[in-house]
C-alpha cells in the first residue's frame, strides 16, 4: 500500500496495487500546475485510490481534464482526463516513499524546458506515449 499526502497535512490518500505506469511529464501544463520544470505521475485504476483524509479542490485545467489539489496549501496532487476515465494520476511528489514509484519514461519532451539536461536513459516521447 503506497500512502501520500499534501505539504500540509490536511490531505492523506492511499493506493492499492501497482501503478498502471508512470512518467515524468514536460508539458506546459503540468509546469504550470506544479511551478516545477516537470512532473512525475504515477497512473493507478480509479478503485485503487482512496482519500482517507481530508478532500480535494478540483480544477478543470482544460476541457476534459481536472486536477486535483489541497485546497488549504494548494499542494497538486491528481490529474484525471475523460479520455482515461477509469484512470487517476497521483503527482508521485507527494507520495510518503516516492522512491517506490520511479518514471518509466519522460513524455511531452517536445515542450520540456532548454535547460533541462536528461542522463537517466529512460525513454523519450515528444508527446503522450500514446
Amino acid at each position: 500500500m503506497l500512502k501520500g499526502g499534501c505539504l500540509c497535512g490536511k490531505v492523506r490518500y492511499e493506493v492499492a496495487g501497482e501503478p498502471i505506469g508512470t512518467t515524468a511529464c514536460h508539458c506546459v501544463d503540468c509546469r504550470r500546475a506544479s511551478g516545477a520544470p516537470f512532473v512525475g505521475w504515477m497512473s493507478v485504476t480509479r478503485d485503487a485510490f482512496r482519500l482517507v483524509e481530508g478532500a480535494t479542490k478540483v480544477y478543470a485545467s482544460s476541457a476534459g481534464v481536472e486536477r486535483g489539489f489541497c485546497p488549504e496549501c494548494g499542494t497538486p496532487l491528481t490529474y484525471t482526463s475523460a479520455a482515461y476515465a477509469d484512470e487517476i494520476d497521483i503527482a508521485t511528489g507527494t507520495l510518503d516513499a516516492p522512491g517506490a514509484a520511479p518514471p518509466e519514461d519522460h513524455t511531452w519532451t517536445s515542450q520540456q524546458l532548454g535547460w533541462v539536461r536528461l542522463a537517466d536513459g529512460l525513454p523519450r516521447y515528444p508527446r503522450s506515449r500514446l
